[in-house]
């Protein structure tokens, strides 16, 4: 089973969306699991600091390595990946959530502040991920994108299968245009080709409609 372990040091965030819908629907029922880990816990001293002043100076503050490391090492791995959400890290993928989506779950390290020391990053092989190109004011938000992407993949959490194999990213291609009921709104109608009944030309719209929609919003 599919297993999400959140550090962090707001552990009441969550399940937020998370526990809404099909996918909250699927937490309830037991196809996957999702503990937090209370990062506090693991502070040193009286006051249980998880922080300190960056080394070489500058503002704000930086999560300690000693700290992050013990939460990390309290939880038990079972070979799942060690992800801390960045704004610097590798963008998030549909291929990423894939692969982790079909194997045992992901830990998550939400970070906070000016980030986390390099050296826990470093010894614990730490992956950074990013969910876009903007920073955050910590990594709660990011870790629910990434566990929604994940666990709509795991079998018998959304009710048509299909949806998530005909969609943006699964084949490189974004998504085409999706229409319905009324036929005809505010002078606008559906394509003509989409209500003929003819399957294969219904296909070779949508294809074509999927690659000139990447052409002109993906240019990479």
């Amino acid at each position: 089973m599919f297993k999400a372990s959140i550090i962090t040091l707001f552990p009441e965030a969550f399940p937020g969306v998370l526990g809404v819908s099909l996918i909250g629907k699927a937490l309830r029922d037991g196809l996957w699991a999702l503990e937090t880990t209370q990062l506090r816990d693991f502070g040193q001293g009286p006051h249980k600091n998880v922080d300190d002043t960056p080394a070489g100076g500058g503002a704000g503050m930086v999560l300690r390595a000693d700290v992050a490391a013990a939460a990390i090492d309290s939880i038990e791995s079972n070979d799942r990946p060690v992800i801390y959400l960045s704004p610097r890290g590798k963008q998030l993928s549909q291929k990423m959530v894939q692969e982790w989506a079909a194997g045992p779950g992901v830990i998550l390290f939400c970070g906070r502040f000016e980030g986390l020391d390099e050296r826990v990053i470093e010894a614990r092989g730490m992956q950074e991920v990013a969910v876009g190109e903007a920073v955050l004011a910590g990594g709660e938000a990011a870790a629910m994108v990434l566990l929604e992407a994940c666990v709509r993949l795991i079998p018998g959490v959304l009710g048509n299968e299909t949806s998530t194999v005909e969609e943006s990213f699964s084949d490189g291609l974004l998504e085409h245009g999706q229409y319905t009921r009324p036929r005809e709104w505010e002078g606008r109608t559906i394509p003509d080709v989409l209500t003929s009944g003819d399957h294969a030309k219904v296909e070779a719209w949508r294809k074509a409609e999927r690659e000139r929609i990447t052409r002109a919003r993906r240019k990479d």
